[in-house]
């Protein structure tokens, strides 16, 4: 892992050689913010949408983008290029910049820029054969989580939950009202429709949150976004996940209770399969169809 190729501040380094001020900002005040791009078959999927997101947050924080969309593409190619592994996600992430201890925004400061790329496995085998557990909990963040920000400690906490739980992920509830997981988009399917909480500023518009419209629309399945209340998410004939690396997933047990007899249902057959075609068209790879 430490000799894998990462980028810091325009150099190409090993990742054991890459070193940031303790002044950071970053560091100091979680004062930053991050992205993850899948790669499949080295060709970034949705980077376009991504790069949008990085601007939106950076706008959020008041923080100048860096590069160029063409830079940082150009960026996440090398270090892709570089890496033995096919399938892979990048994190990148800018902060701040270095500067003396301060809340305030300090000036004329140069923000830190930091790439690495780690290889990973999309979902597979058993957890697309039998879909994952999760548990209820409630939302207690910060109200600006609609900005993909370094400074992760609530989502850690509840990530936390689910490890100590046993189950893959937490599923959040904001005044009685779906909001998302720890690191995870989650959409109720009642009445053969898929329903997503409103893009506000509880959750976290994930990339696959855009997509999941357009891959509704590319299977016939309905798609609406509305609030969803936690008694409606429970008796939910189906409730999917979805994220940079884990792509579609199907829950079949909430809360210790099975969900659809605790089997994946059709609705995330069809979206399983227009997710495949999905990486099929824009990087020339796809995983292989799940019986139902």
């Amino acid at each position: 892992m430490w000799d894998s190729i990462c980028y810091l501040n325009g150099e190409y380094l090993p990742l054991g050689d890459a070193k940031i001020s303790v002044l950071d900002r970053g560091f100091i005040f979680g004062d930053g913010v991050y992205e993850v791009v899948p790669a499949y078959n080295r060709k970034p999927f949705c980077m376009e949408e991504h790069l949008a997101r990085l601007k939106r947050s950076l706008d959020a924080l008041s923080i100048t983008n860096p590069h160029s969309d063409e830079e940082w593409k150009r960026i996440i190619l090398r270090l892709i290029e570089q890496h033995p592994a096919n399938d892979q996600f990048v994190y990148f992430q800018v902060t701040r910049g270095v500067a003396k201890r301060d809340h305030a925004f300090p000036k004329d400061v140069k923000p830190t820029l930091f790439a690495m790329t780690s290889p990973f496995a999309p979902p597979a085998g058993e957890t697309l054969e039998k879909g994952v557990s999760v548990i209820t909990t409630i939302d207690n963040r910060w109200l600006r989580c609609e900005i993909k920000s370094v400074a992760l400690l609530g989502n850690v906490l509840k990530r936390q939950e689910a490890v100590e739980a046993g189950v893959i992920e937490v599923i959040m509830f904001r005044d009685g009202m779906l909001t998302e997981g720890s690191a995870t988009n989650i959409y109720a399917v009642i009445g053969g429709k898929v329903i997503a909480p409103p893009r506000d500023n509880k959750i976290l518009a994930g990339i696959r949150y855009g997509l999941m419209a357009r891959l509704c629309d590319a299977s016939g399945v309905p798609y609406e976004v509305r609030p969803v209340t936690k008694a409606e998410f429970l008796a939910a004939d189906e409730m999917l996940m979805s994220s940079a690396t884990k792509e579609v997933l199907p829950i079949t047990t909430c809360d210790e209770q099975p969900v659809r007899g605790g089997k994946p249902g059709p609705v995330w057959q069809k979206l399983f399969l227009a997710y495949q075609a999905e990486k099929m068209k824009q990087c020339g790879t796809r995983a292989e169809a799940v019986a139902a």
